[in-house]
């Protein structure tokens, strides 16, 4: 009892940070409630197996709250939705998008510069760079509308400075396009300078490294995904001794997996301090190995304490931890499935069935799979993956779930980046509809599909958000979108032919 006790605190911590994350800004119906409704199909499995041991849950309790929750998670965001936002733009969360600090004041003044700042405000803004025509006051921006005579990169950069030079670090430079394809600056009055003006500690001066924090969540899930690998090795049916040797069995899927995953939050973490951007260190999430999910980690996460500066960092700090923790996943992967054994394909065998793996629900798997086992390996076969075989799966499957089109995801940082924001969140309402389409194929999926419809399909606002990527980025985004097809999708028939 006291071990599913721990692993739904456990999930549960992790959830209400997934849920603050994404609709600070967006919503006033508070965050316990929205993280009560996320929790639920947690609480009915717990509680079942609670009462009931190992008793079959009915199919009601499993997959009744996977449906109702998200609707109902959907409404409450709705009903609190905020309306004081910024005419014609494109998220309904511009103040909060631009920054992870929270706000200084629930009713911030309508109108944050007198007079005279007015005037000096309309000297920042060079006829030739960007004809300014009229200034309209927000709750919770100053919008200056105009027309673009300039690159956009040459208008952001000089109107920032001219306004750093004249209000300091008062304000927030924000570069948006409208609902009427014209771009605007947005002035947000800066949380972190407000935070200083009420000497709050807490907001104002608060780290963002917790090295020791970092390093005992480190040790603990390297423990948990060896403790994870060891019990991969006992035989089915045999009650493990959790000994010296028994752990020493379970290293090198530990270290393959936390290999993996840190690498992907490396990569995030170099790339987004390469833009002199504020970011915690990978904190990894422990969790002890069951039945149900057996791996020993929840993953690892960084969290980013400063806005965007543009889409160029947008992009390259989106795609390089799903390409650096690819890269990384590869050499564990071809060599795991080398050591695996061929078993016989039958109705069990899945993605998430380590014994009886079925690499021909992924292209790219069976690709991995027929190169690494050669002739061991037949249209009728399943994998029997060693546990390393496992670790690599496992980083191949997260590369994917990153690199999905939608919101905060590494891949909706990438679509944004690459058509813009507006246009970034369709695709990202496209891709959900897509994934949960998949999902009655691969019934593996449909997990994935429930999730993708609690994030909000938009991806956060760079401060310049007009500026367009260049050709080799937008390449290297189309070669990213490509390895999650390739990822995601069966192997065609035709190929299995040729295959096998």
């Amino acid at each position: 009892m006291m071990f599913w006790l721990l692993l739904l605190g456990i999930f549960g911590i992790f959830t209400y940070y997934i849920v603050q994350r994404s609709v600070v800004g967006i919503t006033r119906t508070p965050v316990w409630i929205l993280w009560v409704v996320m929790m639920i199909p947690a609480f009915v499995m717990t509680g079942w197996i609670l009462l009931n041991g190992e008793a079959p849950i009915p199919a009601v309790l499993l997959f009744g709250p996977f449906l109702v929750c998200p609707l109902l998670y959907w409404f409450l965001i709705q009903w609190g939705r905020r309306t004081n936002v910024v005419a014609d733009a494109p998220t309904e969360n511009l103040a909060a998008a631009v920054s992870q600090a929270p706000t200084a004041d629930p009713k911030p003044p309508l109108r944050p510069i007198d007079r005279q700042e007015e005037a000096a405000l309309h000297t920042c803004f060079p006829w030739s760079i960007f004809y300014l025509q009229n200034i309209e006051y927000r709750p919770q921006a100053v919008i200056c509308r105009g027309q673009l005579r300039s690159a956009p990169d040459v208008a952001y950069r000089t109107i920032r400075e001219n306004i750093e030079a004249q209000f300091g670090d008062r304000f927030l430079i924000v570069f948006q396009e409208g609902l009427n394809g014209k771009p605007f600056f947005a002035l947000v009055p800066n949380p972190q300078v407000r935070a200083k003006s009420r000497n709050d500690p807490q907001t104002a001066t608060k780290s963002s490294h917790r090295p020791l924090l970092a390093i005992a969540l480190l040790v603990a899930t390297l423990f948990t995904t060896t403790l994870a690998g060891a019990m991969m090795t006992v035989p089915a049916g045999q009650t493990p001794m959790l000994t010296v040797g028994l752990l020493q069995s379970g290293l090198p899927y530990g270290v393959a997996l936390m290999s993996i995953l840190g690498v992907h939050e490396l990569a995030h973490y170099l790339t987004a301090r390469r833009y002199h951007m504020r970011v915690t260190y990978p904190y990894f999430i422990p969790v002890p190995p069951a039945d149900f999910f057996p791996i020993g980690t929840f993953g690892a996460f960084i969290s980013l304490r400063s806005p965007m500066p543009n889409r160029r960092a947008l992009f390259d700090v989106g795609i390089a931890g799903p390409l650096a923790g690819f890269v990384m996943t590869l050499p564990f992967l071809f060599w795991g499935l080398a050591h695996s054994d061929a078993t016989q394909l039958t109705d069990t065998s899945g993605l998430l069935n380590f014994s009886s793996f079925n690499p021909h629900a992924s292209l790219l798997l069976v690709l991995c799979s027929k190169l690494a086992m050669g002739s061991r390996l037949t249209a009728a076969s399943a994998i029997d993956l060693h546990p390393v075989a496992v670790a690599g799966c496992v980083g191949v499957i997260v590369t994917a779930l990153n690199l999905m089109p939608v919101g905060q995801l590494d891949g909706g940082h990438i679509i944004h980046a690459m058509f813009g924001q507006r246009v970034g969140g369709l695709i990202g309402q496209v891709a959900r509809f897509l994934a949960l389409a998949l999902s009655f194929l691969q019934q593996e999926f449909l997990l994935w599909a429930i999730l993708l419809f609690l994030i909000p399909a938009a991806d956060e606002p760079a401060l310049n958000d007009v500026s367009e990527l260049d050709s080799w980025r937008d390449g290297l985004g189309l070669l990213a979108l490509t390895l999650l097809v390739a990822i995601i999708l069966p192997v065609p028939p035709v190929l299995a032919r040729l295959l096998f």
